[in-house]
């Protein structure tokens, strides 16, 4: 009996289109994390990419619970010492809402190599619209 380990090729990627509109930012992080991973799927294999893209349409009406508007900062070095730059959720939420949900599924997936190839199969955008129809994406139930 051998092992199956799936070849990228091999596995066909699906397109989905997940509706952010007041939904939690953890709970949809999570959810969007494991379809691009591929976990969803029979033939997930952890050191293979496997996984499926993902269009977030809405991301400018997340949700936040409790007092994370308030107390969420986000973190970005300039590289220079001393250069910490801080910026609260809500703050961020309307500048770059789009950031907001991507830091969010980056933290939730491995810290590896695959990570950056993972993250180019997200697609976010801040309105209700995407260029994207020629691939005839799926809605997610989240």
């Amino acid at each position: 009996m051998k092992t199956y380990l799936a070849k990228p090729k091999e596995v066909p990627a699906k397109w989905w289109v997940v509706d952010a509109q007041g939904k939690v930012l953890g709970r949809i992080a999570t959810r969007i994390a494991d379809t691009l991973r591929g976990k969803h799927k029979p033939v997930f294999t952890p050191h293979t990419d496997t996984g499926d893209f993902v269009i977030v349409v809405n991301a400018e009406k997340i949700r936040l619970t409790g007092e994370k508007l308030d107390q969420k900062i986000y973190y970005r070095s300039t590289g220079y010492v001393g250069h910490l730059k801080s910026t609260p959720a809500r703050k961020m939420l309307s500048e770059k809402p789009a950031e907001v949900l991507r830091l969010a599924v980056k933290g939730m997936l491995p810290k590896n190599k695959m990570r950056p190839y993972i993250l180019k199969k997200l697609k976010i955008y801040a309105g209700p619209e995407h260029p994207h129809s020629a691939q005839k994406p799926e809605p997610m139930s989240v």
